[in-house]
């Protein structure tokens, strides 16, 4: 292994490098937060597609894969097709705002108390998402490396922390493009084909194989319509994905390389989840199956080969955990910070200290929680659950008000969580009642409370 360590310590060093050079590059607060909103088609398809495909889509698909088959590449669908959306449609009216967090889009449509409530809950969504890539990472390493878990989590989830403390976006930037680079090469041009090779190839894989794995629907339609609904349109509302489409230089930018990164994730899912199938068959009695990827890469690739592709994995899971960090400080910063502060608006200096602090919490949660899928799962189901309505409501719905929007946003937050502490992490029921719950708390409270005299404009 000591080949293979190496090599994942070349790339770390790597990453603190260009999350140095970042912090040359971040010399004000909006270089900081959406890097100078100057990024041109190749950063900005590589950056959007890096900060979607994570722990989760890599550790996770592969998991499905294991388990389902090809059905499995559901999830990073959901993903992708929600970034094909966002470009597509979203990203123009967006840019145009000029703005840095989605809550100021509420607080445009409303007043500022909604702006602050729903920012707890967009606080609460990007934190697990760092969570999420973090516990993948340490996943990883531990089974790789036979290191102690809370090891992992510290020393993989520190350079995270790190590189995205000092550079913020521009840092997160230059680390995406190069992990984006680095997982496609290793994931989907030397993993998947030395899994098919180990197999027998594709005949082999068939023969060897239910006819089930090769059905598009094996997951269950409830399954892929939880998909649906908690990734797709959280990936419509999410802070870590809307900071980076106020990243693109123009919306020309954000709708072309923003669509060709929905794409990429698509086929992203699709290898992730033939990885899965073809450990099946080389793995077939693995004790946890939450451990497919980490094992199939173990036995299948000699040392070396095997670093490189332990530093694409750690490349997807850190792209989308420095994402989810930065997202959760700037929420901080630019939404509940200056509330305290008397609407003092926050300073370079104090956007790394709270990205730093806010890495330190991550770290932390990452330390007591173990199921990735479950991580991810609960983030979406809070962001959709609370979010969804009253942010769509702001755009579409003249009669809609601030009474509405926030019991919208605090019944359904608090639906989503009863009903995953009631059926668990991976039941359909809470994205289902929460978003019922908060489509008519939104619906009947704006019919019986006052409208403003002057309504703002919206997206």
């Amino acid at each position: 292994m000591a080949l293979d360590i190496f090599v994942v310590l070349i790339y770390a060093a790597g990453m603190l490098v260009l999350g140095w050079y970042g912090m040359r590059k971040a010399k004000t607060h909006e270089d900081y937060l959406v890097a100078g909103r100057n990024l041109g088609p190749t950063l900005y398809m590589g950056t959007m597609a890096a900060t979607v495909l994570g722990g989760a889509s890599t550790v996770g698909t592969v998991r499905l894969g294991y388990v389902h088959g090809i059905s499995g590449f559901w999830l990073c669908a959901a993903l992708g097709l929600g970034i094909i959306a966002l470009n597509l449609f979203l990203a123009k009216p967006l840019l145009k705002l000029r703005i840095f967090t989605v809550t100021q889009v509420l607080e445009k449509r409303y007043n500022p108390m909604a702006r602050q409530a729903s920012a707890v809950i967009m606080l609460a969504y990007a934190l697990m998402i760092g969570v999420t890539s973090i516990l993948a990472i340490g996943t990883v390493m531990q089974v790789l490396f036979g290191l102690p878990f809370w090891l992992s989590v510290l020393l993989g989830g520190g350079v995270v922390v790190v590189y995205s403390a000092i550079g913020g976006m521009w840092s997160l930037t230059l680390t995406d493009i190069v992990q984006f680079v680095i997982k496609t090469v290793g994931l989907m041009f030397i993993l998947l084909p030395i899994c098919l090779y180990r197999v027998g190839g594709w005949d082999q894989l068939v023969a060897k194989l239910p006819a089930s794995s090769f059905s598009w629907t094996t997951i269950g339609w409830d399954t892929i319509i939880t998909y649906f609904l908690i990734y797709f349109f959280g990936i419509l509302i999410g802070q870590d994905i809307w900071q980076r489409v106020f990243t693109a230089r123009t919306d020309k930018v954000a709708k072309y390389a923003g669509s060709v990164a929905g794409v990429y994730c698509i086929f992203y899912g699709l290898a992730c989840a033939l990885i899965g199938m073809a450990a099946h068959v080389l793995l077939p009695d693995l004790d946890n199956v939450n451990n497919a990827f980490a094992a199939i890469v173990k036995v299948s690739l000699p040392d070396g080969l095997r670093g490189l592709v332990i530093a694409a994995a750690l490349a997807a899971m850190m792209s989308t955990a420095s994402a989810g960090l930065l997202a959760a400080s700037t929420t901080l910063t630019e939404d509940l910070l200056p509330r305290l502060r008397g609407g003092k608006q926050s300073s370079l200096g104090i956007n790394r200290l709270f990205t730093a602090l806010t890495g330190l919490v991550v770290l932390a949660i990452a330390l007591v929680v173990h199921d990735v899928i479950s991580a991810l799962t609960l983030a979406y189901n809070l962001l959709v659950g609370g979010m969804l309505v009253p942010l769509i409501g702001a755009i579409y719905w003249k009669k809609a008000t601030t009474a509405g929007a926030i019991s919208s946003m605090v019944l359904g937050f608090l639906t989503a969580l009863a009903f995953m502490l009631k059926d668990g992490f991976d039941a359909n029921t809470p994205i289902y009642y929460s978003l019922s719950v908060g489509l008519i708390s939104f619906v009947v409270i704006s019919l019986l409370s006052p409208r403003p005299v002057v309504i703002a404009q919206t997206v």
